[in-house]
């Protein structure tokens, strides 16, 4: 038998812990002194200790330890849960690093506001392009709803032109307008240039399209496309200091694109008119 101390010691809790779990019932000593109320357990309940602080950092609560370990979950059901909760932690790490993503680029927003650069951006004629491209909707502008559908399909675009023979000519281009249904969410057309003929490619849904020539106000964004929001920023405040307006969609015209991400280099082309 182990007294508090020593069964917290190998148990690697604390002894105000085990209290707690004596008073709701969920790991009680093997025998409490009448006497003096000393609390004495056996080395075979190191087993349940060991389930409930596993559960606990699964993030069970206390009751639904109780539940789990009534129902004498094994091993193998414990390295499920565990596998289960990875998952499911590694996804809210993934959504948490975005979200800090967000903040850090509207905080450079916040941090550029009344800092007007002169020679950022350049109003310019941008010519006829042909791009073939797929498209998907997304619920919104937001970058976390972009991300998920852009990237997929330019991942099928690329093998799906390879396949049907069609050689990429020029940067990718990605645009985006509102959807038909509405609701606030966006079609993403993820395209790049080639010169092939205008129409459907085979039957691998890529459908090739004449993009018009249109007067542009254009700036460069270094970067990965997550962290656009104060390059994106920095372009409307210029619009609205130096009268143009917008007079549709803006494309992103990929002019390096290496595998590190925060090493692309995208052009956003904006159509523009004088106000």
């Amino acid at each position: 038998m182990f007294t508090i101390g020593d069964f917290a010691r190998y148990g690697r809790v604390s002894r105000r812990m085990l209290r707690h779990y004596d008073a709701i019932g969920l790991l009680r000593p093997d025998r409490t002194d009448p006497a003096t109320g000393y609390r004495y357990y056996g080395a075979a309940q190191l087993a349940r200790l060991n389930r409930i602080i596993a559960l606990k950092d699964l993030g069970f609560t206390l009751q639904q330890v109780r539940d789990v370990l009534d129902e004498r979950v094994g091993p193998e059901e414990l390295r499920g849960m565990l596998r289960l909760r990875r998952a499911e932690l590694a996804e809210a790490v993934a959504a948490a690093t975005a979200r800090l993503a967000q903040v850090e680029a509207r905080l450079r927003s916040i941090e550029s506001e009344g800092h007007m650069p002169a020679d950022d951006v350049v109003i310019k004629t941008v010519p006829a392009v042909r791009v073939a491209e797929l498209t998907g909707t997304a619920a919104s502008y937001e970058p976390q709803d972009i991300g998920p559908v852009i990237g997929p399909l330019y991942e099928e675009l690329l093998p799906l032109l390879e396949g049907a023979g069609v050689r990429p000519t020029g940067p990718g281009i990605a645009r985006y307008e509102d959807a038909p249904e509405g609701g606030g969410a966006i079609v993403v057309h993820a395209g790049i240039t080639v010169s092939a003929p205008v129409g459907p490619v085979g039957g691998t849904g890529v459908r090739v399209v004449e993009l018009p020539p249109f007067e542009a106000a254009t700036i460069v964004h270094r970067g990965a496309m997550d962290d656009v929001l104060p390059t994106a920023q920095t372009l409307a405040r210029w619009l609205d200091a130096n009268g143009y307006r917008s007079t549709g969609y803006a494309r992103e015209v990929s002019l390096e694109c290496p595998e590190d991400r925060s090493q692309w280099v995208t052009e956003l082309q904006e159509p523009v008119a004088k106000a």
